[in-house]
């Protein structure tokens, strides 16, 4: 059972591991020992580049591979992500404080969640750099019960005094100079052919339904959001469908997530552009 004299002792042994290669299990430690916690990621977002996983405990039921997708591209729709980069909301949050009615029918919920047999997860942010951040994320699974708000209280506590560590361990880079203003911004390209997907073949109602499924909003709240009728909705969803040759919002993940995979030297406009084009076309681009 977590009490305050084995996170203290935990605490100091973090202070001393700042800047040190055990920094990252020592932090994922010091708040095991304040709450109960499964497992646990430690994810580093850079200003521009794509994250650093600095830490991970592999849960049953999920494999390295996952992870790697994820890390590649699948990231810019969960919604600790899109949280901290498009909103710059910081603090400690429950999955349910962060993502949109309907996300756990998403197939993102699936192929990361389920997967791996969350039942709760509760995560920091935390600022790092002018658009950079720092996610460490802490699951419960199995049977286990969700964090309790004495949990969440908890972590939020101690929020200011593993802020500053985590910040001093991973110190953002320094400012962009002239000669490194060409740099690559990785992140805002993948949010670019995310806002972009299906801008092809779709109207611009379509896309945007397309959009807002793929982060998992329910028919109900993506009504509200666009402000139509459900029907509306559901007949957008299935022209987007037809068009795109998918039947489901599994195919319609996993198209996604493919032709981001596929895009190669992303210059911006719809990956689906290069990826539905001939094998042998695709090679001499």
């Amino acid at each position: 059972m977590p009490t305050p004299s084995r996170y203290n002792e935990q605490l100091a042994r973090l202070i001393t591991q700042v800047g040190q290669a055990d920094f990252a299990p020592q932090l994922v430690a010091t708040l095991k020992s304040l709450v109960p916690i499964d497992d646990a990621t430690v994810l580093v977002y850079p200003d521009t580049d794509l994250p650093v996983v600095e830490y991970f405990e592999v849960p049953a039921g999920l494999d390295r591979s996952t992870l790697d997708v994820f890390v590649a591209g699948a990231f810019v729709l969960d919604p600790y992500y899109q949280a901290a980069s498009r909103d710059r909301r910081f603090g400690v949050f429950q999955l349910r404080d962060l993502a949109p009615t309907g996300f756990r029918d998403s197939e993102y919920y699936k192929a990361w969640y389920r997967n791996c047999g969350y039942q709760d997860e509760c995560g920091f942010l935390l600022p790092n750099g002018a658009t950079g951040f720092i996610n460490i994320a802490l699951g419960r699974t199995g049977d286990r019960s969700r964090f309790t708000r004495q949990q969440v209280a908890a972590l939020t506590a101690v929020k200011p005094v593993i802020e500053v560590l985590c910040q001093q361990h991973w110190q953002a880079r320094p400012a962009v100079t002239a000669d490194q203003e060409d740099t690559v911004n990785l992140r805002e390209q993948l949010n670019t052919a995310l806002n972009q997907f299906g801008s092809s073949l779709l109207t611009e109602r379509e896309a945007q339904v397309i959009n807002l499924v793929l982060h998992g909003h329910s028919t109900k709240t993506l009504a509200e959001k666009l402000s139509i009728s459900v029907e509306t909705v559901k007949l957008h969803r299935k022209h987007a469908y037809a068009k795109l040759e998918v039947t489901s919002q599994a195919e319609l993940f996993y198209l996604f997530l493919d032709s981001l995979m596929s895009a190669g030297n992303y210059a911006g406009g719809d990956t689906l552009i290069a990826y539905l084009q001939p094998p042998q076309a695709r090679a001499a681009t």
